[in-house]
């Protein structure tokens, strides 16, 4: 094991013990999204995208928000629209806050389009489709 996997480890043993209780993802239907843009000058840019998801299989809906900070540069984002199916990644809110039922995103993957707005190495859950009985 190199440095290299050695700092890896202890990154990923370090954030499993800050967050391990709160990281969760939800997999279903867009019903709503919300992209914000702000600039400060010409230095500060920030987006705000707050997502309305129904999960597949349930009634109730999950809140979401993902925020991105950037200097000099937009941040970047992927293209999501209404009645996409996608999988969310991310934490759930800290209890007792005032925010606590919205889930803070960390990374979005839309499997309608096959696109994630960070890589990963895992293959794209596949596109479930329910019948309704007769």
């Amino acid at each position: 094991m190199g440095f290299k996997d050695k700092l890896q480890k202890y990154y990923a043993d370090s954030y499993m013990k800050k967050y391990g209780d709160r990281i969760t993802q939800a997999y279903g239907t867009v019903l709503s999204i919300k992209v914000e843009e702000k600039r400060y000058l010409w230095l500060f840019h920030i987006l705000t995208a707050t997502i309305i998801l129904k999960p597949e299989g349930s009634r109730n809906v999950v809140r979401s928000q993902y925020k991105a900070r950037r200097w000099f540069k937009k941040p970047i984002f992927i293209s999501i629209s209404q009645g996409n199916i996608i999988l969310l990644q991310g934490l759930k809110g800290k209890k007792g806050k005032e925010a606590s039922d919205i889930m803070e995103v960390k990374n979005i993957r839309n499997v309608s389009t096959r696109k994630d707005l960070f890589k990963i190495d895992a293959p794209m859950p596949k596109r479930q489709v329910q019948f309704k009985r007769k």
